[in-house]
């Protein structure tokens, strides 16, 4: 086989002389037997640096997709002339424009700003008085309250003073309880029936881990622990109408105190207190001058007119009524609105001045939307209860009795019903801290004539709140076995507190 034509060499001249570095014959390449020495063409070889480049490429494809994709990887890197290394297609810096300055990123927004909330002071290393001076500066400038869920400000006369002195009470408040008397009249508490508050907390109050102490001298308070109510029972002479037994024998054990003991002497009483839920309450402190006057006393027969209850020292009591102390909280609730279809109602017994009006103008039946009774007929009663007749309506009527107190009062709170009170110089229940005008209607003795007109004028959107008011307000005139936080042994508590803390003088 013959090599191409490209690849042989030219034929010699004939005129050329013969090479004279060789001195004979030239040499041949030594063949290996049995073999065939074939030359690549030119196409073979194109071929096959195609076929290198084709695999070199897909090589590099395969290599770059299995690579994660970021600059850093991607980029290849060069120097300048100045040595200076870049990176990927990044002009030399002497030719590159200059670069603006950066920006700073704005700052953060800052936090709101947050009130830092003052340190308590000790309470326990301070005097009764200074603890109290202490108090009366803090409950005059008490910071607003914006929200609290225990807390409906529409009940109360200033909400945020409320918070702060509760609070304060909480922290600071100790009372002493003198362990002298004799029973039943003392530490003997009534826990049943219509006097029942006093009974409860005396209960309460001696359980008290957080407020009592067997020290006197860390006290602010002290409690007389007696029940006007056993009081009445056992001193009271039937059918005497001679109330002085009772003021005389609460007198002497006054006495004997402030025999006994220095704390008396030191205020005249102004620190003590006493809690009485029975009419004839008042009445049992009329003996003994300065516990008449100084003292603080918690009645239900909160009776302006007669010059022992003083508004502002003195304390209005709710009159509650207990059925069953096991279960203070039965009953306890009533019907929305829309199913109150009785406009007022009244059942009870007739005495004093203004039951009687009462019932010759509505009694006997003379309207339906005006139920007035003096005790609940049979016929009546047998289709509707006295607690389901007051969860059915919209107003029920308190009365003034004897006296100007009335259980009803709380009663309409505990059925949803918004009381109307009727008796004239009587300081409701607790309106040293609340709103009264918010979840009730006070009506005139002398507008007993025009009742309904001026219960039919209240309109339905203030009726309405009114009566969501009673609903919130509810939880505050609740006994609970073991006391909770804003229930009605607190709120009397803090009234209490609140009458000693008032007493103190401050610099202005």
């Amino acid at each position: 086989m013959r090599p191409p034509p490209h690849l042989t060499a030219p034929a010699p001249s004939a005129a050329a002389p013969p090479a004279a570095s060789h001195a004979g014959p030239p040499r041949r390449r030594p063949r290996h037997r049995g073999a065939t020495t074939t030359m690549p063409s030119a196409c073979c070889c194109r071929a096959a640096a195609l076929a290198f480049l084709l695999a070199a490429g897909a090589a590099t494809a395969l290599l770059t997709f299995s690579l994660p994709s970021s600059p850093s990887a991607s980029a290849t890197t060069r120097t300048d002339f100045t040595g200076q290394l870049l990176v990927g297609n990044q002009p030399p810096p002497h030719l590159s424009a200059p670069r603006a300055p950066a920006t700073p990123p704005p700052p953060p927004p800052s936090p709101p700003a947050v009130r830092r909330r003052r340190r308590e002071p000790s309470y326990w290393r301070m005097a009764p008085e200074e603890a109290l001076r202490y108090a009366k500066k803090e409950i005059r400038d008490a910071e607003p309250v914006l929200d609290d869920p225990d807390l409906y400000a529409p009940l109360f006369k200033n909400v945020s003073q409320f918070k702060r002195s509760y609070e304060l009470m909480e922290r600071i408040l100790k009372v002493y309880i003198y362990q002298d008397g004799r029973r039943p009249i003392f530490h003997t508490p009534p826990l049943s029936g219509i006097y029942a508050s006093e009974g409860w907390f005396m209960k309460l109050l001696k359980e008290s881990r957080r407020h009592v102490v067997d020290d006197a001298t860390k006290a602010h308070l002290f409690y007389l622990p007696y029940s006007s109510q056993q009081l009445r029972l056992t001193r009271y002479v039937p059918d005497s109408h001679d109330l002085r037994p009772l003021s005389v024998y609460l007198r002497n054990f006054v006495r004997g105190l402030a025999i006994k003991y220095p704390f008396w002497n030191r205020t005249r009483g102004a620190d003590h207190f006493l809690v009485a839920c029975h009419d004839w309450g008042p009445y049992t402190t009329t003996a003994h001058r300065d516990l008449r006057k100084n003292t603080i006393k918690a009645l239900c027969n909160a009776d302006s007119s007669e010059g022992i209850f003083t508004p502002g020292k003195d304390v209005s009591l709710p009159e509650t009524t207990i059925r069953t102390p096991r279960r203070p909280l039965r009953y306890v609730g009533g019907l929305p609105v829309s199913r109150r279809g009785i406009l007022a109602f009244f059942a009870g017994n007739v005495h004093g001045r203004v039951r009687p009006e009462l019932l010759r103008h509505w009694g006997g039946g003379q309207d339906d939307e005006m139920r007035v009774y003096s005790l609940l007929p049979s016929r009546v009663s047998r289709r509707m209860s006295y607690i389901q007749h007051m969860k059915n309506s919209r107003f029920c009527l308190c009365p003034m009795g004897y006296e100007v107190n009335s259980p009803r009062i709380v009663e309409a709170l505990y059925y949803e019903c918004v009381p109307v009170i009727i008796a004239d110089n009587f300081v409701l229940p607790l309106s040293d801290v609340l709103d009264w005008s918010a979840f009730s209607v006070v009506v005139a003795e002398k507008d007993v004539p025009d009742l309904k007109r001026i219960l039919q004028g209240i309109p339905l959107r203030r009726y309405v709140k009114m009566h969501d008011c009673v609903k919130r307000l509810q939880r505050h005139f609740l006994w609970h076995a073991r006391p909770i936080k804003y229930d009605l042994f607190h709120m009397i508590l803090h009234s209490i507190w609140l009458s000693r803390v008032s007493q103190v003088e401050i610099e202005a």
